[in-house]
């Protein structure tokens, strides 16, 4: 009973998150036709994210190590095991903000627009692609836009519970080159709501606990220093994953 209520639940949801794209897609669209509004198609993806928590409900419970500046461009870091992650990031992150993912996403019915326009996408199989990317959001920290990114590279769906990956060295050296601050977040147990293989396990309404860690600064790093800080992240977000 259980199990079908839970992949009842996960139809559900899917249905709801595919009916806002619709409904929102033309806003997202005019938005989308000029760099003058991408500031409005991140607030209608929030407005939509908010949207579908209520509707599904499920919601998320942010505990904050230190207040965030809005201000503030950051790189965030997660870990990464949830069909929810990105829609949890466009309600948590402050400011101007967008995603590095995959190619694979430029062709996601419901994330293309986002990644054919302030999004990053990249193919981690290729150097040249990478570089390229990371660029990319070079230029954009610069103007202010906080990056949002998995360091792992993946969801591996191979463990249940998820165990952290080794994290790729980009976003640290990023980090350190652009003198932006890293915020580490730890998705505790949203992967019990709505895990990645959601055919499998389905999913279920309820709260899901996020920790924000204090912001690590790295104005005095060098890259040198880019391994150390990747451990660092690393030990910060795992100390707070619920692994039961």
């Amino acid at each position: 009973m259980i199990r079908l209520l839970k992949h009842t639940h996960r139809l559900y949801s899917i249905s709801v998150i595919l009916v806002l794209s619709v409904l929102f897609y033309p806003f997202y669209y005019l938005a989308a036709q000029s760099p003058k509004g991408y500031g409005t198609l991140n607030k209608l993806r929030k407005l939509k994210s908010i949207l579908s928590s209520w509707l599904t409900g499920i919601f998320f419970r942010f505990t904050y190590e230190q207040p965030l500046d809005k201000d503030q461009a950051y790189i965030y870091c997660a870990n990464h095991a949830s069909n929810l992650d990105i829609m949890l990031f466009c309600i948590l992150a402050k400011g101007k903000f967008h995603f590095m993912g995959k190619d694979e996403l430029r062709s996601n019915p419901v994330l293309k627009i986002f990644f054919n326009t302030i999004d990053i996408s990249v193919n981690r199989e290729s150097k040249i692609s990478a570089f390229r990317a990371f660029k990319r959001a070079g230029e954009t920290l610069e103007k202010g836009w906080s990056l949002i990114i998995f360091p792992e590279g993946k969801i591996d769906g191979t463990h249940y519970p998820p165990v952290l990956h080794p994290f790729k060295n980009g976003p640290f050296r990023l980090a350190i080159e652009k003198n932006i601050p890293i915020l580490a977040v730890s998705l505790t147990d949203v992967w019990k709501k709505m895990w990645d293989d959601g055919l499998k396990y389905g999913s279920t309404p309820g709260i899901c606990d996020i920790y924000i860690h204090k912001p690590v600064d790295t104005t005095d790093l060098t890259i040198a220093d880019a391994d150390l800080l990747k451990e660092r992240i690393f030990d910060l977000i795992n100390s707070k994953l619920i692994k039961a």
